[in-house]
Parts: structure tokens; C-alpha cells; sequence
């Protein structure tokens, strides 16, 4: 249903994601803009392709994020009736952030609070949503506030610490949790990036819930590098499982993707399809933690601090 000018709130939640394509036509145009406007080769498209095939067809992204979306509206209509709408802004498919910020000015939105569904702040990242968010805004003369980080969000922190819980007690004894995460360029943490202690601080604190020690029972790894000559961080979460395959005590393993909020191809692909089956080459137990999608307590979590942000 069409919300009338009149009503449509002067405040909105840019709920920022990566974007993904949502048919087989689509993937060409998503994989060139990723790629900075050079197309892909054929052999490159056709990788992807083939990935996509082994998840289903296509990747459930859109519609998990759609999800989210229509989650943290309903969240917030609970919390501020009335007082806020929520859009979707994309990086790489649309509607792109900045389509939607000139949406949103159409409608007489005064003031963005952006919010990116990724946890974990960088500026490679995040920081990139919210300027991209920010510099559309500015040209409609918009308001913004920015929430960079939700790492150690206690709905967030629960779900994880609730599913892994779950999880462990279907595993054998000497089973290893990996937190895991996208990784990075190894230059921008050089640089001073605080990505890696984002993830150990979401890491420590579901750790310290389900009651795990510290490298006996749980590391960092990082997964789904980009395929560049440059150095990525590690260290690889395949390499990891490796590790673990030669060691003698270890039985088994459980991934927990707590960078990704949503089912996609890094998690369905990536660790579901890539990385289990690198654990069962090794003879060990695999499993991973559920992602967040539209969680209704994290939603209701994260509309609280939206409108904590407003406040401030």
C-alpha cells in the first residue's frame, strides 16, 4: 500500500546492503559493476554462474534483504508509530543508495539515519554506504546520522550464542568454532582499519556467553577473499580447516559467519557447499551457525538504536 505524501514521515532508515542479482540476466550488469564498470571474462561469468547453480539457481540475497527490510519497519512501527519509513539502499544492484536517497527527497524525507546490514564497521565498507549515503543526502540538502558498528549488539550477540549453543551439543567433544567474516584487502588494515577488532569484539563476546576458551576452543578466520594479486587477511578459513584435519585431537568443526546477517552465496556456497566439504576431505564433523536474516528480536534490536540515534 502507498503511504499518502502527507504521511510519509520527514525521517527514514537508508538500510544499506551489498545488493546481488535477482535473475540470470542480472548477473552480467551486477558482476561488471562490482568489477568498477570492466566486464568480466567469460570464464570469470561463467564461475559465478556456476556457483549460483549450486545454490539454487540464484542467490536468496534480494529477498532475505527485502525481509529485513519490511522486518525493521514493522519493528519500528511498534517502537515510534508513525515517525519513521525504511528503504533500501544497494551497492551494486538496485535500487543503488543513491536512487534511493533521491526517493526518499521526493517524498519529503528531512533527516536519513543510515544503517548497513554488516555488523562489523570499516571504512573499506560501511564507511563507504554511509559517504555515498551522506553525499546524496547533501545535494538534497538531508540530514544524516550514520550507526557504523552493531558488533556487540546484545539481541546480536544472543542469536549467535543461542544457535552455537545448539549446535556444539550435536557435535563431537573436540570441536573448533570459527568466527568468521568477508575479508579485506590486507593494505587497509595496515592502514589502521579497526575491521579485525570488530570482528574479535562480536568473537569474544559470544564466546564468553557460550562459555568457550580462548584458542583451545575458538579462533578467527577470515573466508571468500577476492580474487586480486594483492594479499587478502588471513588466515583463510579453508587453510584453517586444513590445519585442523592434520591435527590429532581435532573431530570437528562449526563455522560462525557472524559477518554475514543474511543466507547468500558466501555463506551457501562458501563455507555450506566449499568449506564443508574441505572438513569432510579431513575426516571432520561440520556445521555452522544460522545467519540473523529477519530475526525479529535483532530487528527490534536495531530499531531501538535508531531511534536511540535520534535522541542523542
Amino acid at each position: 500500500m502507498t503511504t499518502p505524501h502527507s504521511a510519509v514521515p520527514t525521517t527514514a532508515v537508508l538500510l544499506m546492503a551489498y545488493g546481488t542479482p535477482r535473475t540470470r540476466d542480472e548477473v552480467l550488469p551486477y558482476y561488471t559493476d562490482i568489477r568498477r564498470g570492466r566486464p568480466p571474462t567469460d570464464e570469470q561469468l561463467q564461475d559465478l554462474i556456476n556457483r549460483y547453480e549450486a545454490i539454487g539457481g540464484i542467490s536468496p540475497l534480494a529477498q532475505r534483504t527485502e525481509a529485513q527490510r519490511d522486518a525493521l519497519q514493522r519493528a519500528l512501527d511498534h517502537l515510534a508509530p508513525g515517525q519513521y519509513m525504511v528503504a533500501l539502499g544497494l551497492k551494486h544492484a538496485a535500487p543503488m543508495i543513491e536512487t534511493a536517497v533521491d526517493d526518499l527527497a521526493a517524498q519529503g524525507v528531512r533527516h536519513i539515519v543510515g544503517l548497513v546490514l554488516a555488523p562489523h564497521y570499516s571504512s573499506f565498507s560501511i564507511g563507504q554506504y554511509q559517504d555515498r549515503a551522506r553525499v546524496a543526502a547533501e545535494r538534497h540538502g538531508i540530514t544524516t546520522a550514520a550507526i557504523n558498528s552493531w558488533a556487540t549488539e546484545p539481541a546480536f550477540i544472543d542469536f549467535i550464542a543461542s544457535d552455537l549453543r545448539t549446535r556444539l551439543d550435536a557435535m563431537p567433544a573436540n570441536t573448533k568454532v570459527l568466527f568468521t567474516a568477508h575479508s579485506l584487502p590486507q593494505r587497509i588494515i595496515d592502514a589502521g582499519d579497526p575491521y579485525p577488532d570488530e570482528l574479535r569484539s562480536t568473537a569474544e563476546a559470544v564466546a564468553a556467553k557460550v562459555g568457550l576458551n580462548h584458542w583451545s576452543q575458538w579462533a578467527i578466520a577470515w573466508q571468500s577473499a577476492g580474487r586480486t594479486p594483492e594479499p587478502w587477511i588471513g588466515p583463510d578459513i579453508l587453510e584453517v580447516i586444513d590445519e585442523l584435519g592434520q591435527s590429532e585431537n581435532a573431530a570437528g568443526v562449526v563455522v560462525s559467519a557472524c559477518g554475514f546477517v543474511a543466507d547468500h552465496l558466501e555463506v551457501l556456497y562458501d563455507l555450506d557447499i566449499e568449506a564443508r566439504a574441505r572438513a569432510a576431505s579431513h575426516g571432520l564433523a561440520f556445521d555452522r551457525t544460522a545467519c540473523v536474516n529477519d530475526d525479529a528480536a535483532v530487528m527490534h534490536s536495531l530499531a531501538a538504536r535508531v531511534i536511540a540515534t535520534q535522541a542523542s
